[in-house]
């Protein structure tokens, strides 16, 4: 390592799987699965490095019975079609048809079995892809502004600046050894499309009169996180023109992994250490390492649209569009993909665009050729005018696959949100997220309405059930949402999340959001609806 572990002088204050990554840098098992395991088997793997397979963007799924999942990389969100038909590829091959895409902008495979590595790894790399470091205690991959380039409200195209500062952190060894995950955003549009505030190390538009000269440059948030304890990310006081955010990046990084505490994995993410410092002593360090900086300038941020883009869009090039679809609850397949790709080549600029939302954006259509683009079949299920619930319902993987959730999410939130939009005429959008364990893949603190799986002792056994929280919110006014007492069980949550929504829609005022809502009538009067739900439902 060109760095001095300084963790390492006090062993007492480490975790166990410090140890494991201090024995052999998580990177290193890329090189063991292509030598080793693809021909020895997965019976061959080590505990050890089956935990190191999250470097190389691998998770066993749920059962534990040799297949596994893996995140691609995707900076944000952008991928050419010929990617895009190469990912659709493998997925057919290898992962039985299925391709999600998740809430960081990724693609997300299953049923991948540690033979067919190997030749995966080979042809992502092929077309310029890789799912290396997009798990792990690493940077993960960069989330950013689907829109970048085409984005009526970008103060600047921030695709370079990803590239940049993703291909400085990828595989980078300095940096492959961090107390925790890592995650970064930086987007220049003015709706915080790549939702800053849950970021470890985020960057928002912002400009500054320096010099007499206006500046158009990021403002950065620092410790932003969910799971059990989630976290808004802080402002520093600092402008970063555009050729200095792989400086920040690099400095933020280096305090996260020199200064994080790796003592209790629970308690390792960048979000405690900025807890405990706050931003002023945060900032201290930051430019004792990089230099001076100058301070903040005018955000720029003035709300937040959740990157939801329901329909045609015009985009900055006159005469051209983007249409927005709807993946229902981020679930696709190849045959699917590659009819997308099909429409971007025939219509479009040839590129595929991920939300995190969990949704996909077609670009570069010509306005006299966008009814002819949306009578292709695919669109007709992708639906770039999804009915309202559909449209806004996001879930994590649960327990199909997934080993730490508790309940089953996917099937379960697509079937809630066909139920909503069958009974309940509204019109307005209500977001509602899915998770099926504290880790929260699936963002729930920041929906209208977030479901978190759990499980309820009934006379018939042990059965799925949701925590239900209300008011979540990014953007100025950034809030988390606030949990309601009174557990649900699985089968009564779409009736009793639509007798919630009709509270909202019988009372609101007019032009009232939801969440402008939950915030006049307090949360108490959602705790007072839910308890006489369940008095009666129970």
């Amino acid at each position: 390592m060109a760095y001095e572990a300084v963790w390492m002088k006090d062993p007492s204050k480490l975790n166990k799987f410090e140890f494991v990554k201090a024995e052999k840098d998580g990177l290193d098992v890329i090189r063991t699965i292509i030598d080793k395991y693809s021909n020895e088997g997965y019976d061959s793997i080590p505990e050890d490095d089956m935990n190191r397979f999250k470097w190389a963007g691998v998770y066993e799924q749920k059962p534990r019975d040799g297949h596994f999942m893996m995140r691609i990389r995707i900076n944000t969100g952008i991928i050419t079609t010929a990617q895009a038909r190469a990912i659709a590829s493998i997925g057919r091959d290898y992962g039985r048809d299925l391709i999600d895409v998740t809430t960081r902008q990724a693609i997300q495979y299953h049923w991948l079995r540690v033979e067919n590595l190997p030749d995966i790894f080979n042809r992502l790399e092929a077309v310029g892809l890789y799912s290396y470091e997009a798990c792990g205690d690493c940077p993960r991959t960069i989330v950013g502004n689907p829109l970048a380039g085409i984005d009526t409200d970008e103060l600047m195209d921030t695709r370079a600046i990803v590239e940049e500062v993703n291909d400085f952190f990828l595989m980078n060894r300095d940096y492959s050894n961090l107390p925790r995950k890592y995650k970064m955003s930086i987007s220049s549009n003015i709706y915080n499309n790549a939702h800053a505030e849950i970021n470890d190390l985020a960057f928002v538009p912002a400009t500054k009169v320096i010099d007499g000269e206006e500046v158009i440059g990021f403002h950065a948030f620092v410790g932003g996180g969910l799971s059990a304890k989630p976290h808004l990310a802080k402002e520093l006081d600092i402008f970063v023109r555009p050729e200095e955010v792989l400086k920040v990046a690099k400095g933020v990084t280096e305090i996260f992994r020199d200064y994080g505490y790796r003592e209790k994995r629970h308690q390792a993410r960048l979000k405690f250490l900025m807890a405990d410092w706050g931003p002023e002593k945060f900032l201290d360090k930051l430019i004792e390492i990089i230099g001076a900086m100058p301070s903040k300038g005018e955000s720029k941020v003035v709300g937040w649209n959740a990157v939801y883009y329901d329909g045609v869009f015009p985009q900055k090039q006159e005469g051209l569009n983007f249409i927005g679809l709807n993946v229902p609850v981020g679930r696709t397949n190849s045959d699917e993909l590659e009819q997308l790709a099909d429409v971007a080549d025939k219509y479009g600029d040839g590129t595929i665009r991920t939300t995190m939302s969990q949704n996909i954006i077609l670009a570069g259509i010509p306005t006299d050729k966008i009814e002819e683009a949306l009578q292709a079949p695919v669109l007709q299920r992708l639906s770039p005018s999804a009915k309202p619930f559909m449209s806004r319902t996001v879930s994590c993987t649960g327990n199909e696959f997934c080993n730490l959730a508790v309940v089953e999410t996917k099937e379960r939130a697509r079937r809630v949100a066909e139920y909503l939009d069958e009974h309940i005429d509204l019109d307005e959008k209500i977001r509602i997220h899915f998770i099926g364990c504290p880790n929260a893949c699936g963002q729930k603190h920041i929906a209208d309405i977030g479901l978190q799986g759990a499980l309820v002792k009934t006379p018939d056994g042990m059965v799925d059930a949701f925590d239900i929280a209300v008011g979540g919110i990014l953007g100025p006014g950034a809030m988390f949402n606030q949990a309601l007492k009174g557990r649900v069980k699985g089968d009564d949550i779409a009736g009793v999340l639509a007798q919630l929504i009709t509270f909202y829609k019988e009372e609101r005022q007019a032009g009232e959001t939801f969440h402008q809502f939950v915030l006049r009538v307090g949360v108490p009067a959602f705790q007072e609806k839910l308890t006489a739900i369940l008095a009666v439902t129970a």
